[in-house]
């Protein structure tokens, strides 16, 4: 199943992914730059923030920078993923920036829970969080 996240609220295309991964499906979300975290911008950015520098650097927790990453990270919060059905599951998902040349010519599934509605205004796409935590 390959998942285009473009315009997708991430915390609802977390859960749908993880689901689908728990049932045993092998799932890959391409241009996982392009999802959406709702909220405000200042928010968003210090909450993302506090938990990029919490810890110490050479013990951790250590928080993602890259975009698709990040998503992984989501999903991955949403598995049981101490267990070894969790460990199962996120071993099954891919996420990738862009559309790799593998996936151009197949069909890419848009998940309808997750798309963003019009009344929604304060949102930041991950790219834009991406950068603000360093990546590139």
């Amino acid at each position: 199943m390959i998942i285009n996240a473009e315009n997708l609220i991430l915390g609802r295309l977390a859960s749908y992914v993880a689901k689908r991964a728990i049932e045993g499906e092998n799932v890959d979300v391409v241009n996982a730059e392009k999802a959406i975290v709702v909220g405000r911008r200042e928010d968003i950015l210090a909450k993302y923030r506090h938990k990029r520098e919490r810890g110490d650097p050479l013990h951790g927790p250590y928080f993602p920078r890259q975009p698709e990453r990040i998503v992984k990270r989501t999903i991955r919060n949403m598995l049981p993923y101490k267990k070894p059905r969790g460990k199962e599951a996120l071993k099954r998902i891919r996420c990738y920036e862009g559309i790799p040349d593998n996936f151009k010519d197949k069909k890419m599934e848009i998940v309808e829970d997750a798309q963003i509605s019009d009344r929604i205004v304060k949102y930041l796409f991950v790219k834009d969080l991406s950068k603000h935590l360093g990546g590139k």
